[in-house]
């Protein structure tokens, strides 16, 4: 596995030294061996190397990488330059034209929002091509849970977007006050009648004045 990028490393160090770390970056390599894998290796921390950890105002917590050819590159809901958008980002960028009147952007990469502070992550941060939630239940979720528990002890607020009841979760993990949480369902086709109108994007910016930070631009062109 790739080394943790620099920022987030004094923070985590404790749990790459653990043992169902180890497990973990064994399971993958052996995944890696005899199937293919998303994303790339030198993809799979690209949540933590675009957002260090000092700079992170948001979290947008998903659940799994998406499992096509192309698609996932450490972002969660984010598809690597020059892919189309799978439909919750779709779905997501009909709310985001909504809550703010911001045009469907061209591209799906997500990354212009991850360097203003948003860190994109998913709980599982592997997959095996075309089956979903396959690396789910390997140490994967011990690991992003202890960058929300890292991040909670922070003194600075900091906005939890929680999408769906994976996400939700997830909630007691967060501290609040100082800390604030978003929660709606999830954007995907299966959720999106529930989750239109949840105007996250304004909301998110709305805690961000509150809190003395400089709000996000949403807009990816």
């Amino acid at each position: 596995m790739m080394p943790i990028p620099a920022s987030w490393r004094p923070h985590l160090k404790t749990e790459t030294t653990k043992s169902y770390f180890h497990a973990l970056d064994e399971f993958v390599e052996a995944e890696r061996a005899a199937h293919d894998v998303y994303p790339p290796t030198d993809q799979v921390f690209n949540a933590l190397k675009y957002t260090p950890f000092d700079k992170v105002k948001a979290v947008i917590l998903g659940q799994d990488p998406y499992h096509d050819t192309g698609q996932a590159h450490g972002l969660a809901f984010s598809v690597a330059p020059g892919v189309r958008p799978p439909p919750s980002l779709v779905n997501i960028f009909k709310e985001l034209e909504s809550d703010l009147g911001i045009p469907k952007p061209t591209t799906g990469c997500l990354i212009p929002w991850a360097k203003q502070g948003v860190l994109l992550l998913n709980a599982v941060l592997t997959v095996r091509a075309h089956e979903p939630n396959s690396h789910k239940n390997h140490g994967w979720e011990k690991f992003t849970d202890a960058v929300l528990i890292n991040l909670n002890e922070r003194p600075e607020p900091i906005v939890f977007v929680l999408w769906g009841g994976y996400a939700r979760k997830k909630k007691s993990l967060i501290s609040v006050p100082p800390h604030a949480v978003l929660e709606s369902a999830h954007p995907s086709p299966l959720s999106v009648k529930l989750f239109r109108g949840s105007r996250p994007f304004s909301k998110i910016n709305a805690l961000l004045e509150k809190f003395g930070k400089e709000p996000i631009d949403w807009a990816l062109e």
